[in-house]
């Protein structure tokens, strides 16, 4: 017989006498025990009409990489309302997502105590039940928890356990295993929880929806800016806004780039933030053929529909790596200093490519020597992988 535990602190107001016994009962005992067939009754009838509140992570790459996460959590509460609160560059992004019913998007107010105080206010208008916490900081426990939210689930970290209802602890193996099942562990404690047991156990795939609109902008947005979309259009990611260690050269990119204009009639475009602008420039200086550069020209919304429609996608260890894999494009990500085994870009379409070298992976964020793990990868070890992906696409 299955086990179950919804906790008390929900307003009586909105409860009758025989729910309010429910969600009063001792944590872990068998929903038989106590419940009458009404209250059973009751009880799932809460789950389906219960409000979730997801609070999302601070970068793109582990936005993406917590999709599987908020699949399974719809999979395993398939009538609740499920909202996800996240910073505003993120909704383009899930913009699509058939796994969420609402995107609460905000911005920094200033400092972070206004923040939290403003994004407590707008929670508590939402009335939610239950909220899954996926950063591990401590100011988006104190949203939820000065939001009036009863339940609220979140790994035990900065200090910050006191604020929630259902602390985890991290897992030993945080840092050896893809940081999609950091996020996938949460939520099956979730579900134990509420539900008594884990209810979905098939693995859930990263992935993202792009509408047909948005691909038909993207089309028509690439068409306005010169290229023919009837001919190969490869993206790159060159920068890396949190690392110069993660940077391929640019030097390899303009190669790579000349290389694919010159043996395949391809045209490549240049992708990444303001703060990788820098980079741009230089392989535009670089290449002898002509890159289409978007750098700091679209918004996260834009760049996902454009990435969508793209051959194939080649970048760093980057953010629109993990969402190119996300849309389903071919992505071939270039790694160095970094971990693949726990942050690399996961989708069916997804290619690592790395040299290994003794002092891999460092994780630092300059390289202290000569940056051997990038340098080593060669131009055309990346053009003969690349042409091998866009043989496959075209054979699928």
């Amino acid at each position: 017989m299955s086990a179950y535990y919804l906790g008390g602190g929900y307003s009586s107001r909105t409860r009758s006498a025989a729910m309010r016994r429910t969600l009063q009962r001792p944590r872990f005992l068998p929903l038989s025990t106590f419940l009458s067939i009404r209250e059973l009754k009751l009880f799932f009838c809460y789950c389906s009409h219960m409000r979730i509140v997801v609070r999302g992570t601070n970068w793109i790459g582990d936005a993406v990489m917590a999709t599987p996460a908020m699949r399974r959590l719809r999979r395993s509460f398939p009538e609740a309302h499920i909202a996800l609160h996240t910073r505003r560059w993120a909704e383009g992004i899930f913009r699509d997502a058939d796994f969420l019913d609402e995107i609460i998007a905000f911005d920094q107010a200033g400092s972070k105590l206004k923040t939290v105080r403003e994004q407590a206010r707008l929670l508590k208008a939402g009335n939610f039940d239950l909220a899954v916490i996926l950063p591990n900081s401590f100011e988006s426990a104190a949203t939820v928890r000065l939001a009036g939210i009863p339940r609220r689930f979140g790994y035990r970290a900065d200090r910050r356990g006191f604020l929630l209802s259902d602390s985890v602890t991290v897992p030993a193996w945080k840092n050896e295993r893809h940081e999609s099942e950091y996020y996938l562990n949460l939520v099956g404690f979730v579900e134990k929880q509420i539900l008594g047991s884990a209810v979905v156990v098939e693995p859930e795939p990263v992935s993202l929806n792009v509408s047909d609109t948005r691909r038909g902008e993207a089309i028509e947005m690439l068409r306005s800016l010169g290229l023919d979309t009837s001919r190969t259009v490869v993206g790159f990611g060159a920068g890396s806004t949190n690392s110069l260690a993660k940077r391929w050269p640019a030097e390899r990119f303009a190669m790579l780039s000349d290389k694919f204009a010159n043996e395949l009639g391809s045209q490549v475009v240049l992708f990444g933030s303001e703060a990788e602008q820098d980079v741009a420039e230089e392989v535009k200086r670089i290449a002898k053929h002509d890159v289409l550069d978007l750098t700091g020209r679209t918004d996260l919304a834009q760049a996902t529909g454009l990435l969508s429609v793209l051959d194939l996608f080649v970048s760093n260890d980057m953010g629109l790596a993990h969402l190119a894999g996300a849309v389903g494009t071919p992505t071939l990500a270039i790694f160095g200093p970094t971990n693949e085994t726990t942050t690399r870009p996961l989708g069916n379409r997804v290619t690592i490519m790395r040299e290994p070298v003794e002092c891999a992976p460092c994780m630092l964020r300059e390289c202290p020597i000569d940056h051997r793990c990038m340098t080593r990868i060669k131009p055309e070890m990346v053009f003969e992988t690349a042409v091998k992906m866009l043989e496959n696409r075209t054979e699928e």
